[in-house]
């Protein structure tokens, strides 16, 4: 209700992401970010646009609560390396690539090491790391690991964003 307030009616955002074997699916969030634009009709910064509950919901990571309906439809799992924008599929080399090996996750080995606080490469290290590890006992380390995470808050946001600043490729 406080989303929908905060966010002129509209609570939920989508946006296409990369899946399993580089397929594209549409995510589903709750909106933490309104769509306020300069006078030229150009976009906010994130920080600019994130209204005080989007704060909270993202910060107790409420937000990916709709990601559930990607659970049920088969495009997202629990656990898996986080889905990325589809503009960031021809910047990943070889290495990178194998993270759409498996499914993406609402919460993977990434987001319990640091998430959003991170260097692209450390999380790319983290994805890889657990595509080579994956197994049960292992999903059910991150999902505990996931809540703890979540009652003690580290790396909701990076340095210079209200997200992750954009991936441009390695260096």
């Amino acid at each position: 209700m406080l989303l929908a307030l905060a966010n002129h009616g509209k609570p939920f955002f989508t946006q296409k992401r990369i899946g399993k074997n580089n397929r594209i699916f549409k995510v589903y969030k709750f909106k933490t970010m309104n769509d306020a634009r300069d006078k030229a009709g150009v976009l906010l910064g994130d920080f600019e646009r994130l209204t005080p509950v989007g704060k909270f919901v993202r910060k107790t990571s409420l937000d990916e609560i709709p990601q559930l309906i990607n659970i049920l439809k088969g495009d997202m799992s629990f656990i898996g390396p986080r889905p990325l924008l589809p503009e960031y599929l021809p910047l990943y080399n070889s290495e990178q690539l194998r993270r759409h090996t498996v499914t993406p996750g609402i919460s993977g080995w990434a987001q319990i090491n640091g998430r959003n606080s991170i260097s692209w490469q450390e999380k790319f290290k983290f994805d890889i790391w657990y595509v080579e590890n994956q197994s049960f006992l292992l999903d059910l380390k991150i999902f505990f690991l996931t809540f703890y995470r979540v009652l003690v808050p580290q790396g909701v946001n990076s340095e210079k964003a209200a997200t992750m600043e954009k991936f441009n490729g390695s260096n």
